[in-house]
Order: C-alpha cells, then structure tokens, then sequence
C-alpha cells in the first residue's frame, strides 16, 4: 500500500486540520475495520440522512446513541439473560459492538428509534445562516453628493 506524506497539506493550509486528520485515518491502511454490525447509510433529503444498522437479538435497554467530539458513537452489550439459554445452533450474533461515525461540521442527530431489529438514527444538516449564501443588493450608479461645508465659512 501507498504512503502519503500529508505534511505539505499541514502547512499550507489554516483550519482545514480535521479535513486532513480524517484522510489520514483513511489513507493509514486500517485493516481492522469492523464489518460487524451490518449498516446502511442514506439521503433522505437534501439536508437529511438515516443510519440504519442491523441490531437483530438486542433490546432497547442493550443500545447506546451517543454523540462525542463530532462523531457519533453507537454500542450495544447485551445483558446476560443469554447466560442461561443452551443453543444447539447460534447464528444470530448478539456480541457487543461499538461503532463510530465522523459527523461533519453542522450535523445534528435529530433522532434514533428501534424496531423489527433494525436501529435508525436519523440525521440533520443544519447550515448557520451566516453560512448560508445570501444575495448582494447593488446599488446603483448614482453618486449621493453630500454637503461639504467650507473651513473659511465656520472659522
């Protein structure tokens, strides 16, 4: 695998430092991503998205949604009334799990629900008005003369 050396974008760059921490988490060849749970991530509408992760075998109480340093954080333990059970096969896999999500500058988790063993978590995209492009009035090409009083009349 390919090495990149993003030191050059460090230097020429001002607040763009989270962009280039993400490409380095991307580009360092992490092997170890989990793939356990399944999920699917969509666009419901322009500024809205959904998390739906497959959480089949875990009661609400056993999930976690939570939402630190711009990245989301989903886990889930489960109790341990399995304890007791003897399973002749076992092909549901309820082991615990974390998994993080990196959420861009101005998302906000807008709600998460439960059911038919699928955990949504829904997303909003919500861009300061200050952010926002807004249209410039030009006025026109009429110069607005203003009264200039003489120095010699005041004195």
């Amino acid at each position: 695998m390919r090495n990149f050396d993003l030191a050059p974008l460090y230097r020429a760059s001002i607040g763009f430092d989270q962009i280039a921490d993400m490409m380095d988490r991307v580009l360092s060849g992490d092997v170890n991503q989990p793939t356990y749970p399944p999920y699917n991530i969509e666009k419901t509408a322009d500024d809205a998205y959904r998390i739906s992760i497959a959480v089949a075998g875990f009661a609400d109480e056993d999930l976690s949604v939570e939402v630190r340093e711009h990245a989301l954080i989903v886990s889930a333990r489960k109790s341990e009334d399995d304890a007791e059970r003897t399973y002749l096969h076992r092909g549901i896999a309820t082991r615990a799990f974390e998994r993080k999500f990196q959420l861009a500058d101005h998302v906000r988790v807008d709600g998460a629900s439960h059911a038919d063993g699928m955990l949504h978590i829904d997303l909003v995209r919500e861009v300061p008005e200050a952010l926002k492009p807004r249209q410039i009035e030009i006025a026109r090409g009429d110069v607005v003369t203003k009264d200039v009083v003489d120095a010699k009349a005041v004195n």
